[in-house]
């Protein structure tokens, strides 16, 4: 089997236009890096579009002293009603979640293409990247340790959101005549829209947000993640004296391979790597941040003391309360990205006859991102370096995580580099299948065009190792934030009929009908 995922790869990776385009993206990689400037051009032609596009997504009004952006309040309001309505589906149905996501009642027969743990893995690897080291860092800076509070908070809250998007997902995907299956909010916005007698807004609704993915993904799925991972790999390589320390088009051409031979394969060889990977590289971090807590043991309950501390009576931050409490919550939902749908597109791929239960699987993925990492970041920075002088040294996002684990144990952040490049490298991967999923929902299921775009992703992997288009980020950024607003009124149209479904399926696992 790997030798068959291998000859695969090779055919993609060397047959003659495949092998021309990578040859031209080489050269374009190295001109790029011998030419400083370039990236300046860029971001100065799509500078306004992004910042106009940026500022109208992300549009903040000021309120008690802190700015509130209003996606973030649409995204919280909606978790929010979303919990309520569903009776706290997030703490009721956790456990059976977890039975689940390891199969029990599980149906090996049942349509789909994978299991419900390679789906809640794919699923995990596109939410778990460098923002669950790097980003809670910042929001600890911006808002103390209170923020860590508001941001367990609403990853729970976001649980709920992720089972509305993913039941629907499941619901309204659709069977391709040689077995596979595909879904997402666009195929949920456009049927689930229909089912009611509005055809044309959902095909309106649908296909945008079809394109947004689709341009999405080249941003915050592709070139922030590959730019970090070569960041990381150079740090932990010998820094400035690193053999890549120059030759970042070389690793891009290389990362750009990698990624290639998984995608290839669709959602079942992407599956096989984020199954194994997924597990792993959360052990890996995991396992580190609790060395780093077990030699600081006598400081964790009041570090637990500050968080719960700060997130109630915050001195000293701009805003009060209400400035950590928006902190928080603007980190975690940027972290799991409930309320975007992404991630419903890896769901819809399981294999189940039972909308509902998937639905009960996403339950996890905020719990794990959210509620479990960014929360063993958040203890880890608060008990080593909060309240020193190197909180103040200049030091951000990565690096001041990094310089944390380093404080207590010299040789730590090298796991650390090592556990952030595989979250870059595993959101890549999930994120070129949202991407390529979009891009078949809009122009067909023609293995040309798949290949165009596998094609153009891995073009783009490679590009955001040599370039700053801080621009391209900026305008994938809000152009995947956008989406959040028709999604959400579409989950809000089709509630009654998740919550019908979720009670059917509970019922029928209480009195039996469905075989454990």
């Amino acid at each position: 089997m790997c030798l068959s995922r291998l000859s695969r790869a090779t055919r993609f990776l060397f047959s003659p236009v495949q092998f021309s385009c990578f040859l031209f993206i080489g050269a374009l990689l190295f001109q790029a890096q011998a030419h400083a400037g370039i990236d300046d051009q860029i971001n100065n032609a799509l500078g306004p579009f992004a910042d106009a596009l940026s500022a109208l997504v992300f549009y903040a009004v000021p309120m008690g002293g802190v700015e509130l952006p209003l996606i973030v309040v649409w995204l919280v309001l909606a978790a929010l009603l979303f919990t309520l309505y569903l009776g706290f589906i997030n703490v009721r149905g956790f456990t059976l979640a977890w039975r689940l996501a390891f199969g029990q009642y599980a149906d090996p027969k049942s349509p789909g293409d994978i299991s419900p743990f390679k789906a809640v893995a794919t699923a995990i690897s596109g939410t778990v990247g460098v923002g669950n080291i790097g980003g809670v860092a910042v929001a600890i800076m911006a808002g103390g340790p209170g923020a860590t509070f508001w941001l367990i908070m609403a990853g729970l809250l976001g649980m709920s959101t992720k089972l509305v998007e993913c039941t629907l997902a499941v619901k309204y995907r659709d069977y391709h005549q040689d077995g596979t299956v595909a879904g997402g909010p666009m195929y949920y916005l456009n049927r689930g829209l229909a089912k009611r007698g509005w055809n044309k807004l959902g095909r309106y609704l649908g296909g945008f947000y079809a394109i947004a993915i689709v341009i999405g993904c080249m941003g915050i799925g592709n070139m922030f993640q590959s730019n970090q991972a070569y960041v990381q790999f150079v740090n932990v390589s010998g820094g400035e004296a690193s053999w890549f320390a120059d030759r970042a088009w070389l690793f891009g051409l290389m990362l750009a391979g990698i990624v290639a031979a998984v995608i290839i394969g669709g959602i079942q060889s992407i599956a096989r790597v984020t199954g194994k990977l997924v597990p792993f590289m959360a052990l890996l971090y995991g396992l580190s941040c609790i060395l780093i807590l077990a030699y600081h043991s006598d400081r964790i309950l009041p570090a637990i003391g500050l968080i719960i501390e700060g997130a109630f009576s915050p001195e000293g931050i701009s805003g009060g309360m209400l400035g950590v409490m928006i902190i928080g919550f603007q980190r975690a939902l940027f972290s799991n990205e409930a309320g975007l749908g992404s991630a419903s597109i890896a769901h819809a791929a399981v294999k189940t006859n039972h909308p509902a239960s998937e639905g009960l699987v996403s339950l996890l993925e905020p719990f794990i991102d959210t509620v479990v990492i960014c929360t063993l970041s958040s203890l880890v920075i608060i008990t080593t370096v909060y309240g020193s002088p190197l909180m103040n040294s200049g030091l951000e996002g990565v690096a001041l995580t990094s310089a944390a684990f380093e404080s207590t144990v010299s040789w730590s952040p090298y796991p650390l580099a090592i556990a952030a490049l595989l979250f870059a490298f595993s959101t890549m991967i999930s994120w070129a299948y949202y991407g390529r999923q979009a891009w078949q929902y809009l122009v067909g299921d023609k293995p040309a065009l798949v290949q165009l775009f596998n094609l153009v992703f891995c073009g783009f992997v490679a590009l955001g190792c040599v370039m700053q288009l801080d621009a391209v980020l900026k305008f994938s950024d809000a152009l995947v934030f956008l989406i959040a607003v028709p999604n959400i009124i579409g989950l809000l149209i089709m509630l009654p009929e998740v919550k019908a479904e979720l009670a059917g399926y509970l019922r029928a696992v209480r009195s039996g009908q469905i075989e454990r």
